[in-house]
Formats: structure tokens, C-alpha cells, sequence
């Protein structure tokens, strides 16, 4: 396939020759046209002069015709004939039937010519007062002027010319162009091919530092970007944006799969250890039922980090399936908190709920009850024995807002912009060994259905000083072109 640089010069090229023999045959046609407009012209003014001799010797009456050979015929006056012989090219005289003068250009023609222009000539009207006639070497223009009036013998004077001019100006143009014409494309293309190989340096260049990134352990580098806005310095630009991205989502599928290589390899070695104790223990023996709970826990717990493995998978894959329907928020949160009054009681929690206020979103039930249930949970797992998490339900113009507060451990500044990555958690959380152990997942989840329903969700903690957790989503449309005032429901008696 050929390259772009020669796909421009062939383009070029061809473009430029198209170009030049277009002008080339317009500029041939008006110059021909205006060559014979001023041939016209030219034998006009002719056929004028001879018209004029012959009409100022009739006014001074001076014989215009004489007959001195009766062979011969009536002829002009040998002082017209001479002052005639004056003009240049070639001149005609004639009466009605035949010729009274001929120049020396139209004697020294052979007889079929001359008889063929005498033709051409008495075929001339006052209508057609001007044509063309081919003779046997060359083709003449003609021009006629005739007397008015009944008085003298001379009824035509026809001037010719040869329109030879013409077309030698034709023919040396043409030959000027075939001559010149490709030296000029063969230039034209040189350098247009010289010019697009500079042109296109640096996509070499770029194509270059591109293919030396192969793997993902190049994607730290960077094209050079030059200065300016033009289109190669807006190409670097995109790809280093490409490349920024792409390096973001190899380092999130490393992280991604140690985490789950980690999160996977602990509850597999657990259960082995289960069940290789449970195997050695007698049958019905205590040591081996405590074992094989243990193995069950493991499980349950591994089953439920591959459920959370497949959600994400699927919202990755854009095959996160919805059931949007029209949800009422607040009996919706009024049932994740007697969910979350149960936890906090078996936690030595209190659960408060704030008044609710009634609205109506387009959503998924089962999901929403999912993020708000995760969020609940992580608060009460992070909030220590005697806390206290607060739930409330707001309507702020479009949105309604949930949202989730706790006395808990909070969070630290610096790892609030990674509370939604996959398998984070704080690092006073990770041992399993603790009753706050998770996989991690929950926050993305949260995260993601919170985006598909074309909402948000925002964090704000402090460490030591507790964590609040807000879900905003968009009402309902006629909710919102309502604009009724906001019902409130009355929220359900905290428990501690």
C-alpha cells in the first residue's frame, strides 16, 4: 500500500496537471477569440477604406468605371485601381454580375482559388455581410460592405485576410504547453514530494515512540509534544491522554488482580487447612465440626467476593441490567433502617433516622436497596461500641439526597480519593482476624449503581471523627415539573 506521502504527491500532481490544462485550454480559447475579433477588425477597416476610395471619387465625379477592352469588360479607372493596389491583402470590386478590380494578393492566387473566392464573395449580402472560405493553401475571412442606392455601377467591395494567425497562435501555444508543461509538473511534484516528506516527519517520529511502548510496562513514557495548535501537536496530545489512561487501567488491573489474588489465596488456604482437620478428626468428633464450619464460613465468604466479582465484571461490560420502575425512596429507606437498627443493637449502637422526605425516583428497588444497605453496613462495622449512625432522606430541587452518618473511625485525608477502588481498605481494617473484614467491593458497587441511576455519591470524613456517606439521585421527571411541596414521613423510633 502506498504511503501517505506519496498518496499526496500522486494527488498533487495530478491535481496541478488537471489544473494547468484547464487553464491552458480557457486561456487558447479567449486568445482565439480575441486574435479573430481583431482579424475582424482588421478586414473590416479594410473593406472600409476601399468602400471610402470608391465613394469620394464618386463625389467628385471622377469615372469609377471604364470599359477599354470590350473583351475585357468594364473594369476601374486605372487611378482607383492604383490607389486600390495601396491597400494591403486582399481586396475585391464587383458590380452585380462580376468583378471590376482584384488585388495583386488575389491575381497572384491560382484560378480555382480565386474562382472559389469570387464565389464565396457574390454570395455575400447585406445580411451576411462577412465569412469564411477555404482555398487550396489557406483560409481567408471576408468582409463585405455594399453601395446603397441605384447610382453606379459598383454594388460590393470585399476585403480577406488570412485567419492563419490564429491558429499558428493555437498551434505555438500548444506547443508551448506540451514543452513546458511537464517540466513544471516534474518540478512541482519534486518538491511537493520533498515538502510532504517534511510534512510528515514527525508522524514518523510519532509512530516510532509509539510502537516503542509495547507492554504495559512502558506506559510511563510520553510523546514529545511540540508547541503550538496545530494538528500533529493535538494528535500527541490525544495519545498521551490515551496513553495516561491506558497506564491507569493496567496499574488498576495489577492492583485488581493481586487483590484478588490475595483476597482469594487466604480463604482457599483456610479451607484446605478445614477440611485436611476435619478429615483427620474422628467422625462426629467435635474438632472436626468446628472445622468443617469454618471450611463453610470460608466458603460463603468466597462465594459472596466472586458474586461481587461478577457485578463489577458485568458493569464493566455495560450488562448490568436494570428494571427501572418508579421507587418511593422513603419507605425504601424506612426498611434499610430497621435493617440498620438491628445491626447497630447487636453493635451497642444507636440508629437514628431523621425525618424523610416523600419522593419518587426511576430505579432499580433490588439495586438501591443494595447500595443503601452497603453503605449501612460499613458504618456500622467502622463505628465503635456506644456510636452512633444517623440516616436521613432530603429533597434538594432535582435530587434527593441519602444520606448515611457515623461516629466511626473516619477516614484520613489522603485515602478519601481511593474509597471507591476495588478491594481498598483502610489499613487498621485489613486483618481478618478482626469483625470488620471484608473484601472491598462493597464502595465500588455502591459507586457504580449510583452512576447508573444517574446519580452520585460523595464521601466526607475526618479520622477519629466519623464518616458521612451521600447518595444523590434525580427524581422522578413529573416529580420535578410538579414542584408540589415535599411531603414528610415520619421516621421510626431509634433503638440502641
Amino acid at each position: 500500500m502506498a504511503s501517505i506521502r506519496s498518496r499526496v504527491t500522486t494527488a498533487y500532481a495530478l491535481a496541478l496537471g488537471g489544473t494547468m490544462l484547464v487553464f491552458s485550454v480557457a486561456l487558447w480559447t479567449a486568445r482565439r477569440a480575441s486574435v479573430l475579433r481583431d482579424l475582424q477588425v482588421r478586414v473590416s477597416t479594410l473593406a472600409d477604406i476601399g468602400h471610402l476610395v470608391l465613394t469620394q471619387a464618386g463625389m467628385q465625379n471622377t469615372p469609377v468605371v471604364v470599359t477599354n477592352d470590350s473583351l475585357r469588360g468594364p473594369e476601374l479607372q486605372r487611378g482607383l485601381r492604383a490607389r486600390l493596389d495601396a491597400v494591403p491583402e486582399y481586396l475585391v470590386v464587383t458590380d452585380s454580375l462580376r468583378a471590376l478590380y482584384l488585388s495583386a494578393a488575389v491575381r497572384a492566387l491560382n484560378p480555382d482559388d480565386i474562382a472559389a473566392l469570387m464565389s464565396a464573395a457574390m454570395l455575400l449580402t447585406p445580411d451576411t455581410s462577412a465569412a469564411t472560405v477555404t482555398l487550396s493553401s489557406d483560409k481567408l475571412l471576408m468582409v463585405a460592405r455594399f453601395e446603397t442606392g441605384e447610382a453606379g455601377p459598383v454594388r460590393r467591395v470585399v476585403a480577406a485576410s488570412s485567419v492563419a494567425s490564429a491558429e499558428f497562435f493555437g498551434s505555438e501555444q500548444f506547443g508551448v504547453f506540451v514543452l513546458i508543461a511537464p517540466l513544471i509538473v516534474l518540478v512541482s511534484v519534486i518538491l511537493a514530494y520533498t515538502i510532504a516528506g517534511r510534512a510528515l516527519r514527525p508522524v514518523d517520529e510519532i509512530i516510532g515512540d509509539v510502537s516503542a511502548i509495547t507492554d504495559g510496562r512502558s506506559l510511563h513514557r510520553r510523546l514529545p509534544q511540540a508547541a503550538g495548535d496545530d494538528e500533529l501537536a493535538r494528535l500527541s496530545a490525544t495519545l498521551n491522554a490515551m496513553i495516561a489512561r491506558l497506564e491507569q487501567s493496567f496499574s488498576g488491573l495489577r492492583r485488581f488482580t493481586a487483590d484478588a489474588s490475595h483476597e482469594l489465596k487466604t480463604p482457599l488456604t483456610v479451607l484446605r487447612a478445614d477440611i485436611e482437620r476435619a478429615m483427620s478428626a474422628g467422625p462426629r468428633s467435635t474438632e472436626g465440626l468446628v472445622a468443617l464450619e469454618e471450611a463453610l464460613q470460608e466458603t460463603t465468604r468466597m462465594a459472596d467476593l466472586v458474586e461481587s466479582l461478577l457485578t463489577l465484571a458485568r458493569a464493566d461490560e455495560g450488562r448490568f441490567d436494570l428494571h427501572r420502575e418508579p421507587v418511593e425512596m422513603a419507605p425504601l429507606v424506612l426498611d434499610v433502617a430497621e435493617t440498620a437498627q438491628i445491626l447497630g443493637e447487636e453493635a451497642g449502637q444507636k440508629v437514628t433516622v431523621g425525618p424523610l422526605t416523600a419522593a419518587t425516583v426511576m430505579g432499580d428497588a433490588r439495586s438501591l436497596r443494595q447500595l443503601f444497605l452497603n453503605l449501612v453496613t460499613n458504618a456500622v462495622k467502622y463505628t465503635s461500641r456506644g456510636g452512633r449512625v444517623d440516616l436521613s432522606l432530603e429533597r434538594r430541587g432535582e435530587m434527593v439526597e441519602f444520606a448515611v452518618r457515623d461516629t466511626g473511625v473516619g477516614i484520613a485525608g489522603a485515602d478519601l480519593p481511593y474509597v471507591f477502588d476495588r478491594f481498598w481498605r483502610a489499613d487498621r481494617a485489613r486483618s481478618r482476624s478482626s469483625d470488620r473484614a471484608g473484601v472491598g467491593l462493597g464502595l465500588a458497587i455502591s459507586q457504580y449503581i449510583a452512576h447508573a441511576h444517574g446519580g452520585s455519591i460523595t464521601v466526607a470524613s475526618r479520622l477519629g471523627r466519623g464518616s458521612t456517606f451521600t447518595v444523590s439521585l434525580p427524581v422522578r421527571g413529573d416529580e420535578s415539573a410538579a414542584a408540589a411541596r415535599p411531603e414528610s414521613v415520619p421516621a421510626p423510633e431509634s433503638k440502641a
